[in-house]
């Protein structure tokens, strides 16, 4: 299937293979990971607080440490961004990314099967934001895209800086002083 970035999906695990409970996640095995992406299909809240994207940020990328259901989930939420991409989330920048810096600040290890999809599904996530972007984005949507991007590409030290600035212009102005 083809998506609105001109691109086919990643290779992913599909929500009602029955290998998702070989896969862990942060309470054990991820038999329920699919129901929550499920739901991200018609979620409009923003933010890492609201439902179903706390249970997902709980369960895939819990205090920086990342499992194996973290990278079946990535391109699944990068799927629904991508035929979706007026209903963009910063979270649907965020949870990606950080899921890419927990995973190479610990060398976590990517499931064989797995490989194809999340790097993939990385892949997509410059052109996604580029393809989502708008003059009237707010700060914290620009950050998202931008350390995505960052991440995305290799760029670990680039986007942890972006998603751990909380305070731009305070940051800014440190710098200058410098």
């Amino acid at each position: 299937m083809i998506a609105r970035d001109g691109l086919p999906h990643a290779p992913m695990l599909a929500l009602d293979d029955p290998s998702w409970t070989t896969l862990r996640c942060a309470y054990g095995d991820a038999r329920g990971i699919p129901a929550l992406l499920a739901q991200l299909d018609g979620a409009h809240e923003d933010g890492w607080q609201s439902e179903p994207w706390n249970a997902l940020w709980s369960a895939l990328c819990h205090q920086g440490t990342v499992y194996s259901a973290s990278f079946a989930a990535v391109p699944h939420i990068v799927a629904l961004l991508a035929e979706a991409p007026e209903r963009a989330t910063s979270s649907h920048f965020v949870l990606p990314a950080s899921i890419e810096l927990a995973r190479a600040a610990h060398d976590a290890e990517i499931p064989e099967h797995l490989i194809d999809g999340y790097v993939t599904a990385l892949a997509r996530l410059p052109l996604l934001a580029g393809l989502v972007a708008a003059p009237d984005w707010s700060e914290l949507m620009c950050i998202a895209a931008l350390a995505a991007t960052a991440a995305a590409t290799g760029q670990h030290a680039v986007a942890e800086l972006l998603l751990e600035a909380d305070d731009i212009d305070a940051t800014l102005a440190w710098l200058r002083e410098e």
